[in-house]
């Protein structure tokens, strides 16, 4: 190796990009939010879970038919005769507690949702960071691929000059 090319592969050497990630590793959200719920957070969830649901709405219509039918068509005892007074008063029970359980299920969900998005926009702006790093090396790639390019055309025209053979642009070598 000459003198000169291990100059130039010292200069190459120190010009190499080396990749550092500069920022803290992306963290599951959910699994912290998860992680941090209280016991009435956790009941909460659940609750507005499945009270939000069709098989919660289908079993709540087939009690609440039951219970009319049940009223209407009894022959000897009518604990609740029409206009149902004490299933207007289990209902508005059930729907005092559950409301404000539901939106505390949902106010704790909004607050989540806005930690995603916060956590979206911080792995967005790492991925950004990353390929411009990407970006970076390959047009460092291409440099040195264009230097090799330049020197081999250098010592390919050398190479011709030595053996007086025509030139890749068509005029012949001086003798």
């Amino acid at each position: 190796m000459t003198n000169a090319h291990a100059t130039d592969v010292e200069k190459w050497e120190r010009q190499r990009i080396r990749h550092v990630h500069r920022h803290k590793p992306v963290i599951n959200i959910n699994q912290v939010d998860a992680e941090k719920l209280t016991t009435g957070q956790r009941i909460a969830d659940r609750l507005a879970a499945v009270m939000g649901s069709w098989p919660f709405i289908i079993v709540q219509s087939i009690i609440l038919a039951f219970w009319i039918t049940l009223n209407v068509v009894a022959y000897i005892n009518h604990w609740d005769p029409y206009p149902f007074i004490l299933l207007n008063l289990a209902l508005s029970f059930q729907a005092a507690y559950a409301a404000p359980i539901i939106m505390m299920s949902q106010n704790r969900q909004a607050a989540k949702d806005r930690l995603m998005a916060e956590q979206d926009y911080e792995v967005n702006c790492k991925a950004e960071d990353e390929l411009k790093s990407i970006m970076t090396h390959l047009e460092q790639q291409d440099e040195v691929m264009l230097d090799v390019l330049r020197r081999m055309e250098g010592q390919h025209q050398v190479i011709l000059d030595k053996f007086g053979l025509i030139a890749p642009d068509g005029n012949p070598a001086p003798a």
